[in-house]
């Protein structure tokens, strides 16, 4: 009798979750602060061509972001959570813990890492191996770019990037910090982390705040998407990274060495009952938005390759699910 009772009581609790979810119309999308703008422009166009309404994006970084979407099921959680890096398998177990058990991964495309500056501002040319002498906790902490090397700037270090939350900030500590590690002597590879004494300035997940303090700083450096120098291209300009200009060309050919892939991920428990998720998720893998001649391209979006976009664009379809078998 008491199995009844509990059985009854968990199928009341699912249908009054089930009801309130349906009295949310709005898709409630979370996450990098680099995907941003490419899913706010899908959700502007999603919101002007079907009968849906327009969905709300939100920039929250790519950490912040996992937490809200793994924090549960039901209106009060996210259904969709953007990220410029893999969801980590610690992540994907927090999901599961919370009951959000059933989850589509999708790649839309691809993103470099840009350090840049003002463009009226000193010219940057950099190895990631300086970069890590420059930037590394346990490094030699020099207090200007011509005291990691001579032919470099002599001003000031002071680096603006985004907070441990980030997923840019992930990858650039993998990309940059950590394979850079390798290339010098005068760093502990084991461990190494970004200095904390002021040369590199956290300045939140709003990329677009550091494009602004770039402007008003010409001495300053900025590490950002790709996609925010390409859309400020008449304020900023790029470094040069082992010999490799940050172009939309050298990231799709993979020249460029600090590039990532861009992700989201659904929440299917949502499908079916926030309205239009799947409809929206459509269109982001679309060739209309993010194929090789799409809306996000002018935006800065690298596409991927035809035969991987069909791929995401069927798993969206098919809401395929992620397993624990992506982390092995």
């Amino acid at each position: 009798m008491n199995v009844v009772k509990l059985t009854a009581s968990a199928i009341a609790v699912a249908a009054i979750s089930a009801t309130t979810a349906m009295a949310r119309e709005q898709i409630r999308i979370v996450g990098s602060s680099t995907v941003f703008p490419f899913s706010t422009a899908v959700a502007e166009q999603f919101g002007r061509s079907t009968g849906f309404a327009t969905p709300v994006v939100e920039s929250t970084g790519s950490g912040g972001g996992m937490k809200l979407f793994c924090a549960g099921v039901g209106v009060e959680h996210p259904d969709i959570t953007n990220s410029s890096r893999r969801m980590k398998a610690k992540e994907f177990a927090l999901c599961q813990e919370n009951g959000v058990t059933d989850i589509t991964e999708v790649i839309v495309g691809f993103d470099g890492i840009v350090v840049a500056n003002a463009t009226d501002a000193p010219e940057f040319a950099l190895t990631r191996a300086q970069l890590v002498i420059a930037l590394a906790a346990n490094g030699p902490l020099p207090a200007k770019w011509s005291d990691v090397d001579p032919s470099l700037p002599d001003i000031a270090i002071e680096v603006l990037g985004p907070p441990p939350s980030s997923g840019t900030r992930d990858a650039f500590e993998e990309l940059v910090m950590h394979e850079g590690c390798a290339e010098t002597a005068l760093v502990d590879c084991d461990g190494v982390t970004v200095r904390e004494d002021g040369a590199y300035v956290e300045a939140g997940e709003n990329d677009n705040l550091i494009v602004s303090k770039l402007e008003a700083n010409p001495n300053a450096l900025g590490v950002f998407g790709f996609s925010f120098l390409d859309q400020n291209a008449d304020a900023l300009k790029g470094a040069i990274i082992d010999d490799v200009e940050p172009t939309f060309e050298n990231i799709a050919d993979g020249e460029y060495p600090v590039s990532r892939s861009l992700y989201f991920y659904i929440k299917q428990a949502h499908v079916g009952v926030v309205p239009g998720i799947a409809e929206f998720a459509a269109e982001f893998t679309s060739e209309a938005a993010s194929g090789e001649e799409g809306y996000l391209v002018d935006k800065g979006l690298i596409p991927l390759p035809e035969e991987e976009h069909d791929m995401f664009a069927d798993a969206v379809a098919n809401m395929k699910k992620l397993t624990s078998d992506a982390w092995n």
